[in-house]
């Protein structure tokens, strides 16, 4: 898994970055296809904002699908914190979708058994 990080308006230091490993790792456990995470770290200096000026972007690429969430915090921590959140939320639900549609039966089968007997 590729993860790629962008700071804009503020530096990407190595605590963050080791933060956003270990926050971000469990998607690559819930979804195997994962091969890329981009993350990207605003800092905006808004009064209009209040307290959540960080900003944190992230898109995930799976060989089925992208997933992409985004949030505000305090600090870079906990936007991290909830977009890792949203993200496992993401991929449980296609997961559980994805489960549903292979184990249920197909009406026409249940129908024609119905009919025949």
């Amino acid at each position: 898994m590729d993860l790629i990080l962008k700071g804009r308006g503020m530096r990407v230091t190595d605590r963050i970055r080791e933060t956003a490993e270990h926050k971000l790792s469990k998607l690559e456990r819930l979804d195997h296809a994962v091969s890329r995470i981009e993350v990207e770290l605003i800092e905006e200096h808004n009064p209009r904002l209040g307290a959540n000026h960080h900003r944190v972007e992230v898109a995930c690429v799976s060989r089925r699908r992208t997933y992409r969430a985004e949030a505000a915090g305090r600090d870079v921590d906990s936007a991290l914190a909830e977009v890792a959140d949203r993200l496992e939320r993401q991929i449980s639900t296609q997961r559980g979708k994805l489960r549903h549609r292979l184990t249920r039966r197909p009406d026409g089968l249940q129908s024609s058994r119905t009919s025949s007997e």
